[in-house]
């Protein structure tokens, strides 16, 4: 397969990237945090992941594979576009460090349970009165208020707990959780948001603010037709497998040698799609002829599409119904969604230099921007490989930072 390459003579000059100049200390772990500050790092701010020195992000020791060095690949998806620094915030010198570092940052992002920054020294209050200009944005399980607040939150309760598992998976079935982390990445998308958000608002104010964001609110956003179903009808939203709550049919169907995915969820491509698998009869059945009705009939809809579905593959069905404009697809595994002609085109998969690893994959840039270019300036950084760097940057001299080092700014 061959990768997207993104990384950039340094002799080639570059237009700044959006959030030049813009500096994020990032005391998060795991995936919603980190997420969150990778994407600020992929549009240009100066990332400054904050690592305790017994062994860095949990996330580093992730997974059951790894490659050649310490850190997980799932660590490396998470990372790029950042400095790492080892600071143990538990100890009063690690903190006076990260307070100066405060006083020259535009945003601090953290997951901790709420409560806990407070007794580290490390909160919003303590740091607005550091830097009045300061965004300091808040991932948690459910926010900073509420009665749920103290709980402990992963992907898997929020998405128990915000409702998604309920309508996931098949009729009858057991309880089951999205595929991939949707309650920690919504999480992230909107910390993001709040936190751009909140800086365009400072342009304004010439003051900060708190984001406070949370996986399980994230898990309600994402529920838009789940929440409206049930708001419109008092009806609790249950599995339904495939299929779609307004539309019928939009779900996986069954061909000649497996299933594969079709949507026409309108009167042109119902009338469409009749005509492609030469069911004229399905027009004019009293059942089907409203979206009302197809929803209603949906299990007897798919039963009698499947019939005439039956008789050529999933392929030869897909390229029929495309040529007639219908929406259409294959299910593809990840090794056939990352290595197709069209992966390929949109830079899908990257390769990124690594000091230890040589060359590793990336996942893709998910957006793209016409006239300032995303790209990897910095490789997922090594445990602490950047705190003499920084300590540097922040003018502490070799004698300063020797004495913070005996008392235990660094160690564990």
């Amino acid at each position: 397969m061959a990768e997207a390459k993104t990384a950039s003579d340094p002799k080639t000059p570059t237009k700044p990237l959006p959030l030049d100049g813009i500096r994020v200390l990032d005391v998060s772990q795991v995936m919603a945090g980190p997420f969150c500050s990778m994407l600020l790092g992929d549009m240009g701010a100066d990332v400054i992941k904050i690592e305790p020195p017994d062994g860095g992000d949990q996330t580093r020791r992730a997974m059951s594979f790894k490659p050649k060095g310490n850190d997980s690949l799932g660590f490396f998806n998470l990372n790029r576009n950042k400095r790492s620094m080892t600071l143990n915030l538990k100890s009063r010198a690690a903190r006076d460090v990260f307070h100066r570092l405060v006083q020259t940052a535009d945003v601090v992002i953290e997951n901790y349970r709420p409560g806990v920054t407070q007794r580290l020294g490390i909160d919003y209050e303590t740091l607005k009165a550091i830097n009045p200009r300061l965004v300091y944005a808040s991932i948690s399980g459910f926010g900073q208020t509420g009665p749920w607040s103290q709980r402990p939150g992963f992907d898997l309760i929020a998405q128990a707990m915000g409702g998604v598992m309920s309508i996931t998976g098949h009729p009858d079935g057991p309880p089951t959780k999205s595929g991939v982390p949707v309650s920690d990445i919504g999480a992230a998308l909107f910390a993001t948001y709040g936190i751009l958000s909140a800086l365009l608002g400072r342009a304004q104010t010439g003051r900060g603010q708190w984001v406070d964001a949370s996986l399980f609110e994230s898990a309600l956003a994402f529920s838009i037709w789940d929440i409206s179903e049930y708001w419109g009808t008092g009806r609790v939203p249950t599995p339904l497998g495939t299929a779609n709550r307004f539309s019928a049919p939009y779900q996986a169907v069954r061909a000649k040698d497996g299933y594969f995915v079709l949507g026409a969820n309108n009167a042109k491509l119902w009338k469409k799609l009749c005509e492609v698998i030469e069911r004229p009869d399905l027009l004019a059945d009293g059942r089907f002829t409203t979206i009302a009705a197809r929803l209603g009939n949906r299990l007897e809809l798919i039963a009698e599409m499947e019939k005439s579905l039956a008789h050529r593959t999933a392929g030869e069905w897909i390229e029929l119904l495309l040529a007639a404009g219908i929406p259409v697809g294959p299910i593809l595994n990840y090794a056939q969604a990352l290595d197709n002609e069209h992966a390929r085109a949109r830079g899908a998969v990257m390769e990124i230099d690594h000091p230890v690893e040589g060359k590793i994959k990336s996942i893709g840039f998910p957006v793209k921007l016409s006239e300032t270019k995303q790209r990897v300036r910095r490789a997922p950084p090594l445990l602490g490989q950047h705190t003499e760097e920084i300590l540097s940057e922040l003018g502490l001299d070799s004698r300063r930072r020797e004495e913070l080092r005996a008392a235990g700014a660094f160690a564990p």
